[in-house]
């Protein structure tokens, strides 16, 4: 069966470019049901945009690259969408925007508009081989069953979250059509740490307090928790998209807080406390106790001198250590990396050097921040690459 234009992948990329791409447009996933990312993305609720969503907010071995795409599909435009199919939605914090109710919403809303644009949906249909044809492409799938089409678009996300069927597909498709591949790893995932470290943070698993932490250029002022592994939390998260083995983070546990001048306003105020006591006041009781133990900080405050003081205060705003690894792609949110851009067009995600290829969402080196930037860069990247679609069908006549 021949198909204008077929789409890998039922995700938020795919259905988005569905959407745009014009009748007979047919998507194609092996999931029983569409959108499973967005499904269970925000605690169920979808963080489906940031307010303060630009370029910068986005890595990339080319950060010029995403520039076109989200510029021409804003946040804007797709809160517009969101709001014209009646989803109610509220700012959590830093800009996210997430669904009053459910995701589940957002994935009807793409469904329909999908649907209102003439295009088809097939579950359970997994790819088996891809061919270039010399009037477009065959798809193969599992069942033998043979399907043409003049053009080709890779939605198929990347790694992160296996369990929910995710592989490596749009990168070896890729490397099948000589498209580089950047290299790839696991993003906004929780960081491991070794003995040492644990000692400290698996008996604190469960607490939770505002830091900042950095690495290599990059900070971030988030939430930090503490786990039986190591380190999570969305600061944690942000970070680990710059952090590479070997490298160490830093973490201010108390950020814009003077820590020396507290610490010796409560000397000033009542000598005679311990140290641990004091430390309560500025962190949370558990941790405190703990970086007292752990720091051998015994004795009143009384005969604590300044130096003591400042390398405590120090000790508290530079929380040096260097990470294991990462919880891998098991939990990671997104795949660092990708399908290299050089071989795109920015303007359409169109491939180069094979007319009729497009790749697009997390299957492409662009990936965003935590907090609704990914899916931003889906719903632009897809709707580049399905106007792009539809316009050139029009002009064709086909």
């Amino acid at each position: 069966m021949h198909h204008p234009t077929i789409i890998l992948g039922a995700g938020a990329a795919g259905l988005m470019a569905a959407a745009h791409a014009g009748p007979g447009t047919l998507v194609l996933d092996h999931a029983k049901a569409a959108g499973e990312k967005i499904r269970i993305s925000g605690g169920g609720r979808c963080n489906f945009t940031n307010l303060y969503a630009a370029p910068e907010n986005f890595l990339s071995e080319n950060p010029h690259f995403a520039k076109s795409a989200l510029a021409r599909y804003t946040q804007w435009d797709f809160i517009d969408l969101v709001a014209r199919h009646g989803i109610a939605y509220h700012e959590k914090t830093l800009g996210q925007l997430f669904c009053d109710g459910s995701a589940k919403e957002i994935i009807a809303m793409l469904l329909a508009e999908m649907e209102a644009a003439g295009a088809d949906l097939r579950l359970n249909a997994p790819v088996a081989e891809v061919a270039k044809g010399p009037d477009g492409f065959a798809v193969i799938l599992q069942s033998g069953e043979r399907l043409t089409c003049n053009r080709l678009v890779v939605a198929t996300g990347g790694k992160s979250i296996p369990k929910m069927g995710a592989t490596g597909f749009a990168y070896r498709l890729a490397d099948q059509f000589g498209l580089r591949v950047t290299e790839t790893r696991p993003a906004l995932v929780p960081l491991t740490f070794g003995p040492d470290v644990l000692a400290l943070t698996k008996p604190l698993a469960g607490v939770a307090l505002p830091a900042r932490v950095s690495c290599n250029g990059a900070s971030f002022d988030e939430a930090l928790l503490f786990t039986h592994r190591g380190l999570s939390g969305p600061s944690i998260l942000q970070i680990s998209s710059y952090w590479h083995e070997t490298d160490s983070i830093r973490v201010n546990l108390l950020p814009d807080r003077d820590v020396l001048g507290a610490l010796k306003t409560a000397r000033a105020e009542n000598g005679r406390r311990a140290i641990g006591t004091a430390l309560t006041e500025l962190l949370p009781n558990r941790l405190a106790a703990a970086w007292a133990e752990a720091r051998g900080l015994s004795g009143q405050l009384a005969n604590t001198p300044d130096t003591q003081l400042a390398e405590i205060a120090g000790g508290l705003a530079g929380w040096e250590l260097t990470p294991a690894g990462s919880e891998g792609y098991r939990t990671a949110e997104v795949t660092l990396g990708g399908v290299a851009t050089d071989g795109l067009d920015s303007r359409t995600m169109e491939s180069k050097a094979v007319p009729g290829l497009y790749f697009i969402g997390e299957a492409v080196d662009v990936t965003g921040w935590l907090g609704g930037y990914n899916f931003q860069w889906a719903w632009s990247s897809g709707w580049a690459c399905g106007t792009a679609i539809r316009t050139t069908r029009d002009d064709m006549g086909a």
